[in-house]
């Protein structure tokens, strides 16, 4: 699967790209007809310490794309709440094309 990463604001880092395409590969392993995803970063100027650190996962699967985004105070809990979200919907789409 090709996993393109974009950054906003961010200093690209290897070590947020090795993070999130360890757990997008993690779930095409069980979800065998993710195609391609696209990453991205972003920072957002805000007065919370709690919010701030955008992590935006778009997942093409065939049909329709999947989306899924969070805001945390930090990249890596916004990377693991994404893929959560993204893993819920993959499953509800697995589930509907096996019942068709």
């Amino acid at each position: 699967m090709n996993i393109n990463f974009e950054y906003k604001d961010v200093a690209a880092s290897k070590r947020l790209e090795a993070m999130a395409s360890e757990k997008l590969n993690k779930l095409e392993d069980k979800y065998d007809f993710m195609v391609g995803s696209d990453v991205y970063f972003k920072t957002e100027k805000t007065s919370s310490p709690e919010k701030g650190m955008i992590c935006e996962i778009r997942v093409n699967v065939p049909g329709t794309t999947i989306f899924a985004s969070s805001n945390t105070g930090a990249f890596e809990s916004a990377i693991a709440k994404t893929v959560g979200d993204v893993k819920t919907q993959l499953q509800k789409r697995k589930d509907k094309m096996q019942a068709h």
